[in-house]
Formats: structure tokens, C-alpha cells, sequence
């Protein structure tokens, strides 16, 4: 494979590029609903309608995704975003700004996203030797979690110093800029699932489905993750929430919340990169997963700000660590010709599951403390990890790649 390190360094600039301009208007249309309602349930609306459209498209985005060239599929849904990120843009200069809108936008975005996600997932392979996929993988994870690290920065200075709708111009921008680059790149062709002949997205989306259950130990690992996202949904999405209601409602309190989490993921990052984790996968995952839900406890316990904050940083790495090895690990036990289909499913799990949570948290956050909701899930995270242990099925498969 020539040139690989030059291919996946033009595509991961291009990715990061554009992820900074959907992350500075993500961050900026949560916060506002936070900083301007407090509300739980309102966060829950917002949460859902981002994660709802992606849940329906998944399966067909799966399938796009095998069928089609995935490249173009990635700049199609980044052009997508960029024109539904300019409307937005123009109406809130014609001065109409109302939540519905915000939701709205956020549902249309996350169409475009339910696209790029299993396209991204599926497309890298493509460019990367296998023996490199953990490592980049890792750097991948690491430079997204360094952009990340800047966005919630760079957002707070925007709404602090400028207007909303800068925000919105500049994901515009970044989006042109970003497809730009990934127009240079070169990718192998593959022998896409509708050459040759004729079927039905439901044929498609049904041997994708088959082939999950087939396999016992993607089907069993799909479970495990579909219970974990419905548990972490309180991690995810309440704790800025509880940051305004426990340590107070200033801007920088925010800011240093996703910086502390994000840095996290970036160091992390950059350790599973150069070191590539235990020597099983399924290993990597389990530790990340019991090192979360035990942290997901100690969140609950009303610490000082500071040890928060550190806490929130741990925590960073463990998703990093959990995420590098779990996509290698489908990466590299799944057939060629499913990649698109699987990771869909998994970006349905995800948009599924995490919604769900908030269905159930979100309102039940403004009826109890948000702090009893981590205690409580957080254990139950760490006996999900104790069963994972215990799975011969998934543990083999991670073992036989080192063979």
C-alpha cells in the first residue's frame, strides 16, 4: 500500500477540519439550551431529535456504505451539513430564534451524520495496512479528541465575544475546507455488495442483520454496548447539567468540563497508539469499561471541582482506550463487504440507546439528583464488565487475532 501514511494524514486532517466547525455548532446549541432553560427535560428533546434520525438511517446508511463509493459518500454528507448549517445561519440573521428551530437543524444535521459515521469507519480500512489499524486508530482518536479539546474553547469564546451566528458561518467554512482536501485522496476501489446484480435495501439490510447473529461474538459485544450507551447516557449528556445545578452556572465551568474530558481522550489517545493496549482487545475493553463505571460512581459523590474535573480527564481515556480497541477489533474480525452494515448497526445502537437513556434520566434528573443517577448506573456499568469477563465467545475472538 503506497503512500498510506500520506493518504490518512490528508484524511484525518480533512475529517478534523470539518468535525471542528460541527463541534463548535454543537457545543453551541447545547449550551444554550443549558445555560438558557436547566432543564432536563429540555436537554432530553435536544438529545433526541439529534439522535433519532440517525437511529432510522443507520441500516440504509450501512448499506450506502457497501454499495457505494464511500468517499462520496463522506463529502456528499458534509456538503449536507454545511448547507443545512448555512440555513440555519440566515434565518437567525432574519432575526427568528426559537428552540423548535434548534431542534429542527440538530435532527437535519444528524442525517448527514448517520451517513459519514459507518462511511468513515468502513472507508479506513481501505487506506490502512491492518497491522497499523490499532495504532491509527489511536492517533485518529487522540488528534479528534485535540480538536475537540479547542472546540469548547474557541465555542465559549464565540458566544461570549461574538454572535451565534459566526459560529454558524464558520462550520460552513471548515466544511468547504475539509472537502477540499479529501477530494486528493485517492482511495482503492472495492467490490461493492450491488455490482453484479440486484437486491433490495430490506435483502441488504437483512443479511447484515444475519450476519451479526451469526457471529456470536459481534452479536454478544453488540449487546453489551447497546446496555452500556443506555447507562453512560447520564455521564454523557447530565453532567453539565449537574456542573450548573451543583458547582454554579458560569460559562467557565462548562468550558473546563469538556476540556478536562476531552484532554483526557487526547492523551489517551496518543498512550493506546504507542503502546496498542493489552494483548487481547476484548481485554482493552473490558478495563476501560469497569475503570468507567467506577468513575461514573465516584462522580456521584459531590467532590470538589478540582478532583471533578480530574475524574471527568479519566474518564476521557477510557472511552479512548474503549472506542481505539472495540473499532479494531470489528475492523478486524468482520468481513470486507459488511463493514458498512455493521458499523451502521452499531451507529443505531448508539443513536438508539443513548436517546433512550435520556428518555428515562432526563426527566427523572429533575426529580432526583443527578448525583444518585451516577451512583446508580455506574455500579450497574461494573457488573456489565464482570459478565463481559466471563464471555468465552468474545474473549476467543479477541485472542485469535494475535495468532
Amino acid at each position: 500500500m503506497e503512500n498510506w501514511k500520506r493518504k490518512v494524514s490528508l484524511f484525518v486532517i480533512s475529517q478534523l477540519t470539518t468535525q471542528f466547525g460541527t463541534a463548535l455548532v454543537q457545543y453551541g446549541i447545547f449550551w444554550y439550551i443549558t445555560l438558557n432553560t436547566r432543564s432536563g427535560a429540555m436537554l432530553t428533546i435536544s438529545i433526541i431529535v439529534g439522535f433519532l434520525p440517525t437511529f432510522l438511517l443507520s441500516p440504509f446508511a450501512g448499506v450506502w456504505s457497501d454499495r457505494f463509493n464511500r468517499k462520496k459518500l463522506i463529502i456528499f454528507s458534509d456538503l449536507g451539513i454545511a448547507i443545512t448549517t448555512l440555513i440555519l445561519a440566515l434565518v437567525f440573521l432574519a432575526g427568528y430564534k426559537e428552540f423548535w428551530l434548534l431542534f429542527l437543524i440538530s435532527a437535519i444535521r444528524a442525517v448527514g451524520i448517520a451517513v459519514q459515521t459507518p462511511a468513515t469507519n468502513a472507508l479506513l480500512p481501505q487506506i490502512v495496512p491492518e497491522d497499523k489499524l490499532l495504532t491509527v486508530n489511536g492517533y485518529m482518536g487522540s488528534a479528534t479528541s485535540l480538536m475537540n479539546l479547542f472546540s469548547p474553547i474557541a465555542s465559549a469564546a464565540l458566544l461570549t465575544y461574538a454572535t451565534f451566528e459566526t459560529t454558524l458561518f464558520i462550520d460552513v467554512f471548515t466544511a468547504i475546507v475539509g472537502v477540499s482536501i479529501l477530494l486528493f485522496i485517492k482511495v482503492p476501489t472495492i467490490h461493492a455488495i450491488g455490482v453484479g446484480r440486484v437486491s433490495s435495501y430490506y435483502d441488504d439490510i437483512k443479511a447484515g442483520f444475519k450476519y451479526i447473529r451469526d457471529k456470536k461474538y459481534i452479536r454478544n459485544l453488540f449487546i453489551y454496548f447497546g446496555l452500556f450507551f443506555f447507562l453512560v447516557s447520564p455521564a454523557a449528556f447530565l453532567t453539565p447539567l449537574q456542573v450548573v445545578r451543583t458547582y454554579g452556572p458560569e460559562l467557565y465551568r462548562l468550558t473546563a468540563l469538556e476540556i478536562a474530558f476531552f484532554l483526557g481522550m487526547t492523551i489517551g489517545g496518543f498512550v493506546i497508539g504507542k503502546w496498542g493496549g493489552l494483548k487481547n482487545l476484548v481485554h482493552t475493553m473490558i478495563a476501560a469499561i469497569l475503570a468507567g463505571g467506577v468513575l461514573h460512581t465516584i462522580l456521584g459523590s459531590k467532590v470538589d471541582f478540582s478532583i471533578y474535573l480530574f475524574i471527568m480527564f479519566i474518564i476521557g481515556g477510557s472511552v479512548i482506550f474503549c472506542n481505539s480497541a472495540s473499532t479494531v477489533f470489528l475492523q478486524k474480525t468482520v468481513s470486507e463487504e459488511y463493514y458498512g452494515r455493521v458499523f451502521g448497526v452499531l451507529g443505531m445502537l448508539s443513536s438508539s440507546m443513548f436517546p433512550l437513556g435520556m428518555l428515562v434520566f432526563g426527566p427523572l434528573a429533575d426529580i432526583i439528583s443527578i448525583e444518585m443517577i451516577l451512583i446508580a448506573t455506574g455500579l450497574v456499568v461494573v457488573f456489565e464488565g464482570f459478565i463481559m469477563i466471563r464471555d468465552k465467545e468474545l474473549i476467543a475472538a479477541g485472542s485469535s487475532l494475535d495468532k
